[in-house]
Formats: structure tokens, C-alpha cells, sequence
């Protein structure tokens, strides 16, 4: 991939409205990311905003530039070093920033994760939980919060461990975690979705375990509140086809109601390693290698007219719906329908929701 086009790929996924769906939309579509961002201010204007405002070159080049200066580098979702199960997920990110050895990601990976004040007990748990896959060459994949996730980072690093975090590369959060962080960067693997320097903020975590989820194989919670992120994390595996996997608890421990929920809903109980083996299964080579494809422009769908696009746009509204049902409603083809949206999208008009649903801001 040439400088030009990297750079161009920055760009576009820092441009305001332009969100990780939309990206891979627009790739897909023309091809390239030069490409895109040409059509970008025609695709705006279209969907009823006015001009385009492009993230600058300038922008973009210094965030490749302080990556370098951290020791580390921009994966876009169609390289080598990119996990093929997360480029598999509606929404992956179309760029992680990464520090240390990349080709962790096409090991066998698990994710665990759980409270943040987890008890001593939940913490011993994970972190033998950690070491026993970590024997087995299985990747461990966590968040580096506190409790949980910092114990089956702790318990991995005599195999392999991926850190994935809500903040830039550069910023350690929670704070005491700093020389963990820093340990994984060196000997393990770090991954960011956020450039360097952005702090991490509450909106970032979905995104983060998204990544979490959509890299594992499968998905283990020890400890977790029925509204916790840890349970965010096992929805999303659950979404994506994955196995969702929990420790049961006492039902007297608040801390435990999110697992046995879990549990009563269909995950798979997990006691030992060699439950966690039994229910990913055997992983063919095939699922975590698999030579990478190119974006390649697609043949460009007929554009709508602009009373096609004011019937697609009246059948939105404040509430989420299902993409398929506007399709089914407005009678267009999907293409024309995906395209409506990708401009409105971009004019800032319309958010997308979990789900493949839509709604108007």
C-alpha cells in the first residue's frame, strides 16, 4: 500500500460522520481511499449537508508520526497483521493502532473478561485461567481494566496476551496499570482503536470491547453486574456467532447475578481450562489465516432520485429500525437504499445502531 493511499484512509475515517460501517461502505464502493475521499463532498452535498469537512493531510500525518515516535504502527483491516476474526464482525475497525508482536492475533484467541472489583477468589480464578490457555498456545485477550482483566493479563504473560484499550496508545488507564501496559506493549501485543493522546473517554469502551469480542473465539465472564461492560462484551460475542462462556457464583454475590444470568440464558458453565477447550472446539488453522483481500471497487448502484431519496428518508425516524425493514418498506433495491444511507449518514442526518438498525438524528 503506498504512502499516499494510508494516508488517505486516515483521513477518511477521521472525517466527522464518517464512522467505521460507512468506511468499509465507501472502500467497497470505490475502491480505494483516494478514491473515496474525491467523492466525498458530492456524497455530502447529496445527502443534504453542505461542505465536506475532510480531516487534513496534516492531521493525519502526525498522528502516523507520533505513532512512530510510541514504537508504534497504523493496521488498516485489509493487511496481514489485521485479526482475520474481528475483520469478520459488522462495524470492525477500519484502522487499530498497534505496539509489539502482531502475529498474536493469528493465534487461537480467548477472551476474558469481568468486574472491576472482583473478589480475590474471581481474580485467582482468572488468572490460572490465563496461565492454563496461555500453556495450550492460546491467545488471551482482554481489556487491562482493574480486577479480571488485569489478573488473565497477569496469568498469560508466560504465553500470550493481548491488551486492548479504550485510550490512545500512549495513555494507561487505570493509572496503576501503567507498567502492565507498558509490559505488554514490549513482550506481548497492544492494540488501540482511538489515536494517540485521546483520553478514555465512557463512549469509547463499547468500541473497545467490541474489539475484544470480535478477536476471541470465544468469550469467558468471571464476575460481572447485570449492567456491566463485561456483559457488553459477552452480547457482542454472542452476535457474532461466537461462544459466550461463564463462571457461575453465589447467588448472594452481586457480583456473580451477570454470569448466572448469563448461564440461565444459554452460555456454557466454565470450571477448568478443559471446559473452555470443549466448548471452542477444535480451530481449524483456516479460521485465524486465510490470505487477506483487497478492496476493489464495486459497480456503482444507479443513484436514487430525489423523490426516492425523501421517501427512503420519511421512514426514519427517532426510533432504531432494522436496515432490511426500510428495504422492504420503500420498495428500492438494497443497493440504492444502502447508498440513501450512506449519504445521509455522511451529512450527519442518521446514526447507526447494534443490529444493522438506523435511526434519524
Amino acid at each position: 500500500m503506498t504512502h499516499a493511499e494510508r494516508l488517505a484512509r486516515l483521513r477518511l475515517i477521521r472525517t466527522p460522520h464518517v464512522g467505521p460501517v460507512s468506511w468499509h461502505q465507501l472502500m467497497q464502493r470505490f475502491g480505494s481511499g483516494e478514491a473515496a475521499l474525491d467523492a466525498l463532498p458530492d456524497l455530502v452535498l447529496r445527502g443534504g449537508a453542505g461542505k465536506a469537512r475532510i480531516a487534513p493531510a496534516e492531521v493525519a500525518l502526525r498522528e502516523f508520526d507520533r505513532a512512530a515516535e510510541l514504537g508504534a504502527r497504523h493496521v488498516f483491516s485489509d493487511e496481514a497483521d489485521y485479526s482475520r476474526l474481528l475483520r469478520e464482525v459488522d462495524g470492525a475497525p477500519p484502522v487499530i493502532v498497534v505496539r509489539g508482536d502482531a502475529a498474536m492475533v493469528h493465534r487461537p484467541c480467548v477472551a476474558i473478561v469481568g468486574a472491576r472489583n472482583a473478589s480475590a477468589a474471581a481474580c485467582r480464578f482468572a488468572r490460572q485461567l490465563a496461565a492454563d490457555l496461555a500453556a495450550r498456545d492460546v491467545t488471551v485477550v482482554s481489556g487491562l481494566a482493574r480486577g479480571v482483566d488485569t489478573a488473565a493479563h497477569i496469568g498469560a504473560l508466560g504465553g500470550a496476551t493481548v491488551g486492548v484499550i479504550a485510550s490512545g496508545i500512549d495513555i494507561a488507564f487505570p493509572p496503576e496499570n501503567a507498567a502492565l501496559q507498558e509490559k505488554i506493549a514490549t513482550d506481548q501485543l497492544l492494540i488501540a482503536e482511538q489515536p494517540p493522546g485521546a483520553e478514555p473517554l465512557a463512549r469509547h469502551f463499547p468500541s473497545r470491547n467490541r474489539i475484544i469480542a470480535g478477536m476471541a473465539h470465544g468469550t469467558v465472564v468471571i464476575e460481572a453486574a447485570p449492567r456491566s461492560g463485561s456483559l457488553i462484551t459477552a452480547r457482542r460475542a454472542g452476535d457474532y456467532g461466537r461462544e459466550v462462556m461463564a463462571v457461575p457464583g453465589s447467588p448472594l454475590d452481586p457480583r456473580a447475578q451477570g454470569c448466572n444470568m448469563l448461564i440461565r440464558e444459554g452460555a456454557t458453565l466454565i470450571q477448568n481450562v478443559d471446559d473452555v477447550i470443549e466448548a471452542v472446539g477444535p480451530i481449524d488453522t483456516r479460521m485465524v489465516r486465510e490470505p487477506v483481500q483487497a478492496f476493489r471497487a464495486t459497480p456503482i448502484a444507479p443513484e436514487a432520485g430525489d423523490g426516492d431519496r425523501r421517501g427512503i428518508a420519511e421512514l426514519l425516524g427517532p426510533t432504531p429500525v432494522a436496515i432490511d425493514e426500510i428495504v422492504r418498506q420503500s420498495g428500492q433495491p438494497p443497493t440504492t437504499v444502502q447508498l440513501v444511507l450512506l449519504e445521509l449518514e455522511l451529512a450527519g442526518r442518521i446514526e447507526r445502531h447494534a443490529g444493522a438498525k438506523i435511526s434519524l438524528l
